[in-house]
């Protein structure tokens, strides 16, 4: 058994703009252009899992770190998620997750409109 289940949706937005160092406005509007998982609320939140907190760090980084827009981001989260199984995504993410780590905050700068 695992120590930690992944999947259960735990944190808020808040939680995660705090992680990312991301206003949560941003990761609202995010959620507006059809860029974060689809989550039903729970209470008045709508909560989100670890796995779903790596995608919303990918989807901040390729705004913030590569300007890249709504249209070409909802492009490659398409193409991860009808391309690849869970286990090359998870990976993928992992991948992902190092090279961020490795970036300054100079690096990556909180968007407003992408």
């Amino acid at each position: 058994m695992a120590l930690l289940d992944n999947e259960k949706d735990i944190l808020p937005l808040s939680s995660i703009a705090e992680l990312l160092t991301a206003k949560v406005r941003t990761l609202k509007m995010y959620e507006e252009k059809g860029l974060l998982p689809l989550k039903k609320e729970q209470g008045n939140k709508k909560l989100y899992s670890i796995n779903d907190v790596k995608l919303i760090a990918f989807t901040h980084y390729l705004a913030s770190a590569k300007k890249i827009n709504a249209n070409g981001i909802k492009y490659i989260l398409e193409m991860l998620e009808n391309n690849m199984d869970e286990k090359n995504k998870t990976e993928f993410l992992d991948i992902v997750e190092q090279k961020m780590e490795g970036l300054s905050g100079v690096d990556i700068k909180d968007v407003e409109i992408i």
